[in-house]
């Protein structure tokens, strides 16, 4: 039998958005200002997969819950 995982409270999904946002922010100055391409590259999908994570907390945030 497969166990959901268990998902997070309010302050804690707001805190890991936020978590995600500023690793997004950073990711991606990071890939502006390197000379290297691969390494920007690198940086670029790191940006990437941050937003992508921030997008599913919100879509998690904004969804009913089930409790009710």
């Amino acid at each position: 039998m497969i166990e959901e995982a268990p998902v997070p409270d309010e302050e804690e999904t707001e805190r890991l958005r936020e978590e995600q946002r500023q690793r997004a922010r950073r990711e991606g100055e990071l890939a502006e200002t390197t000379d290297q391409a691969d390494e920007r590259r690198a940086h670029e999908r790191r940006a990437d997969k941050a937003d992508y994570l921030r997008e599913k907390l919100d879509e998690q945030a904004e969804a009913p819950d089930e409790d009710d």
